[in-house]
C-alpha cells in the first residue's frame, strides 16, 4: 500500500466518526509523520512510495487508536508548549495553548534579573515551571503535584530540556506538604492551572478529554471552584508582600474569581485569543 492510500484509508477510517471527523485528514497525516519520523514536505512530495508491511501494521494500530478518541498527543507522546517539546503521557493533562497566556502574563509582572522563589501548583507535564525556568535565570521553580507518575514526567522533561538544576519537585496536595518555613511569605509568585471544570459539564466535553486526561486535574467539584477555594488562602500565606499570584480559569468564572480574591490588591485578568477571561492575576 502506498503512503497516499494508506491516508486515504485512515482518514475515511476516522471521518466515519463524528466527533473526529473535522481532523481526520490533519490526524492520519500526523500519525503518519511519527510513524515513518519524517517532514510533512516529504510526506507530501513522495505520495508513491510504499508502505512496508510493519510500518502498515504500526500505523494501522495508531489510527486503531485514535479512533477510540485517544489524544494524539498521548500516542505519539509529545506536545509541544511554549516552543518546548515535552513529553507527555496519560498521567498529566495535555499543555494547551490557552496556558502559554499564563506564563506570559508572569513573564511580564515579575523582575528578570534578581533571584526569585516561584511556585507552580499542580505542575503536571511541568510546562509551565520549566517554561519559566528557562526565561528566568535568576528563578528557583518549587513545582508540586499530588500524582507521583505526573511528576515523573515533569522531572523527565525538566532533564530532557536542561532545566533540573533550578526546579524542585515535590509530591503534595496544593501547598500542604510544602515546610512550615514556606508556608509562610516565601514565594515571590504563586503560580498554577489547577483543576476547574464542573463536574456538570462533563458530559459535554470531548471523549478525547473526558475519556483520557486525568479526571483529577480537570474537574473540580459542581462549579469548578473548589480548588481555587482552598488554594487561594494557602497562597496569600505563603506569598511574600506584594507577592504575584497568576491563575489560569475556566469560561465564566471570571466574577467568582473576582469575589475569591477580594483583599487581594491589582487584580486583573488576561483575556485569550477569543476574547475570553483566561487568565486572572493578584498580588498580597
Amino acid at each position: 500500500m502506498t503512503l497516499q492510500q494508506a491516508l486515504q484509508s485512515a482518514t475515511r477510517q476516522l471521518a466515519e466518526d463524528a466527533q473526529l471527523r473535522d481532523t481526520a485528514r490533519r490526524d492520519a497525516e500526523s500519525l503518519m509523520l511519527h510513524i515513518l519520523d519524517i517532514s510533512r514536505a516529504a510526506l507530501l512530495s513522495h505520495p508513491a512510495r510504499t508502505l512496508t508491511p510493519v510500518a502498515l501494521h504500526r500505523y494501522q494500530a495508531l489510527i486503531d487508536r485514535r479512533s477510540r478518541h485517544e489524544p494524539i498527543q498521548y500516542i505519539t507522546g509529545t506536545q509541544e508548549f511554549y516552543g518546548l517539546p515535552l513529553h507527555v503521557t496519560s498521567a498529566v493533562l495535555i499543555p494547551r495553548p490557552e496556558t502559554e497566556h499564563l506564563v506570559e502574563a508572569v513573564l511580564e509582572r515579575v523582575l528578570h534579573d534578581r533571584p526569585l522563589e516561584i511556585a507552580d501548583i499542580g505542575t503536571g507535564s511541568g510546562a509551565i515551571a520549566i517554561a519559566l525556568a528557562l526565561h528566568l535565570p535568576y528563578a528557583r521553580l518549587t513545582a508540586l503535584d499530588l500524582s507521583p507518575t505526573a511528576l515523573e514526567v515533569a522531572q523527565t522533561n525538566a532533564s530532557t530540556l536542561n532545566a533540573s538544576p533550578r526546579i524542585r519537585f515535590a509530591l503534595s496536595d496544593l501547598l500542604d506538604s510544602l515546610p512550615p518555613e514556606q508556608k509562610l511569605q516565601y514565594f515571590d509568585a504563586i503560580v498554577s492551572n489547577p483543576p476547574y471544570v464542573p463536574l456538570a459539564d462533563a458530559a459535554g466535553l470531548h471523549p478525547q478529554v473526558r475519556d483520557h486526561e486525568p479526571a483529577s486535574a480537570l474537574f473540580a467539584g459542581d462549579d469548578g471552584l473548589d480548588v481555587y477555594r482552598r488554594l487561594i488562602p494557602q497562597a496569600h500565606a505563603a506569598l511574600k508582600p506584594g507577592g504575584l499570584l497568576a491563575l489560569e480559569i475556566g469560561h465564566g468564572q471570571r466574577d467568582a474569581l473576582a469575589e475569591l480574591l477580594s483583599g487581594w490588591s491589582e487584580i486583573g485578568f488576561v483575556d485569550d485569543l477569543q476574547a475570553i477571561p483566561r487568565v486572572t492575576l493578584a498580588r498580597k
